[in-house]
């Protein structure tokens, strides 16, 4: 019978995995359907980004009630599953709490351990009151709605089984609570002998480490579907992050070739001619998810959809249609749906007459934003919906010739006059006697 135990928990452990290798690979295959960008200069501000935005949380205290409890859910979560190895251990090879051997380090790992399930049960249950009971605006917009909304209660819940699990565990397993070590708060609810009997007890305890471990793996799984890639993702996205300062565009280097070639009369037109005269030319900006660069694909997969983008948008804040949150939730979804379709047709893409604007991201949105990067510098985990809204809006005027009249009057303006005022070039220094 043991033997039987061991090779299930080893089928269901290389399926857990093996699926969430599965999907690695794909959201992988997803993120690099975007252009190529090099994000690998001052790799010392890169590695000091991560260690305070994706370790430290340092931009998530900057809401002090929902950072702390995130803190205590993050720190929790991930070290309480560092029992796992202990688990996989011992379904491995049949052994009962291998790593009792340490003695009292173990009963202080496991005692710290279920203090913090209980401090994340308790941070769990406030984070649930916030979206369902006092109902924070930034979780009833228009724009989280069915599977968004449910999502983040999943995970809740998810968490809650799993820390009730856990402590469930410790208390009906009687060898572990004879060692009187480590039992900090599963001593309280031991189950009674009046109520329990012997194999009831062992019953329930081994029922409560399968469901355990197996949700443990669910859970893994799940992720890719869930806006809890950010566990993950924060990581090399706070990493990769854009270093320049805030408001500092880039260049499109398709335009800089343009303009050079024209502003040096001794060019040879045809120098910048493609190798191969089918090859489809570059854009100028982004109207579907494979004109945007990986970075930006990378945002989309690690957005936590808080909201918190959104809840300082001045756009949003004033009525307008923009939701940063939505340009990035957005992109996300186009990009499973590109994703979809290359692996409907073997592994490439078929045209499906659809992309990320007009289907997904209408003009209104995008003309919408002020650009004053209050969503950048807002975002925990270092994501820029503003790159992405500035480089649809270069496809909208460079390919499209569809910006707004203002927009249109004004480069007129320059074109003619030298200045986005309608002067007389003559006049347009007068401004400075004034």
């Amino acid at each position: 019978m043991m033997y039987i135990d061991n090779i299930l928990f080893a089928i269901i452990l290389i399926l857990g995995i093996g699926l969430f290798t599965k999907n690695v690979i794909k959201l992988k295959r997803n993120i690099n359907l975007g252009r190529d960008v090099n994000r690998t200069d001052n790799p010392s501000a890169r590695w000091k980004n991560m260690a305070m935005i994706a370790l430290g949380q340092s931009k998530m205290i900057k809401r002090p009630i929902a950072g702390f409890f995130h803190i205590i859910v993050y720190v929790g979560f991930i070290i309480i599953n560092l029992e796992v190895l202990e688990i996989i251990i011992d379904g491995l090879f049949g052994t009962h709490r291998i790593f009792s051997f340490l003695g009292g380090l173990y009963g202080f790992l496991i005692g710290s351990f279920e203090i913090l399930a209980v401090l994340v049960l308790f941070a769990v249950i406030v984070f649930w009151i916030r979206r369902n009971g006092i109902k924070l605006k930034r979780f009833v917009s228009s724009d989280l709605t069915g599977w968004p909304k449910n999502d983040a209660n999943y995970i809740l819940y998810f968490e809650v089984v799993l820390m009730s699990l856990f402590l469930i565990m410790n208390a009906f397993d009687l060898q572990f609570q004879t060692m009187n070590s480590g039992n900090v708060i599963s001593q309280f609810l031991t189950p009674s002998p009046e109520i329990f009997s012997l194999i009831q007890v062992e019953i329930i305890e081994r029922v409560a480490w399968w469901i355990h471990i197996c949700g443990i793996l669910v859970f893994l799984n799940y992720l890719y579907y869930s806006k809890h890639l950010h566990i993950l993702l924060a990581f090399p996205n706070t990493y990769f992050a854009d270093l320049n300062p805030k408001g500092q565009l880039d260049d499109l280097e398709s335009v800089t070739k343009e303009v050079k070639l024209m502003m040096d009369p001794t060019a040879d037109p045809f120098a910048a001619q493609p190798a191969d005269p089918n090859a489809v030319p570059q854009k100028f900006g982004a109207s579907d998810v494979q004109d945007l660069n990986w970075v930006q694909l990378l945002n989309a997969y690690t957005c936590t959809e808080c909201g918190r983008c959104t809840s300082v948008c001045p756009a949003n804040i004033t009525g307008k249609k923009l939701s940063p949150r939505k340009i990035m939730m957005d992109t996300r979804d186009r990009m499973e749906e590109v994703g979809k379709n290359i692996d409907a047709n073997k592994g490439v893409f078929v045209p499906d007459n659809k992309a990320l604007l007009n289907d997904y991201i209408t003009p209104e949105e995008l003309w919408a934003c002020t650009s004053c990067n209050a969503c950048v510098e807002e975002c925990p985990v270092n994501i820029s919906p503003l790159s992405i809204i500035i480089d649809m809006r270069r496809y909208l005027v460079m390919e499209q010739s569809a910006a707004p009249q203002s927009l249109n009057a004004m480069m007129t303006n320059i074109e003619n006059n030298g200045a986005p005022w309608q002067y007389n070039q003559q006049d347009r220094l007068n401004w400075k006697n004034e």
